[in-house]
């Protein structure tokens, strides 16, 4: 990105980084600068969402599993 744009949203990009990590190239006079948070976030911080039970969870807590049981216990 060149200065213009840095200077434009500097604080979006700022607080960006902090929150990825990832450096930003900035573009001055045919030189590229480089900002890069002195402290990598931590790994859990990271973690991205994810929605594992499709449909409603009360469905899953009372579904009668009696029909599938073989009645085994080393299984």
């Amino acid at each position: 990105m060149n200065a213009t744009k840095l200077r434009q949203r500097l604080y979006a990009i700022l607080d960006e980084i902090l929150e990825t990590g990832i450096p930003v190239e900035v573009e001055r006079h045919g030189r590229t600068l480089r900002i890069v948070p002195t402290e990598a976030p931590s790994k859990l911080s990271r973690l991205e969402k994810h929605t594992l039970i499709q449909g409603d969870p009360d469905e899953i807590v009372h579904q009668d599993w009696s029909s599938d049981w073989t009645g085994r216990d080393d299984l």
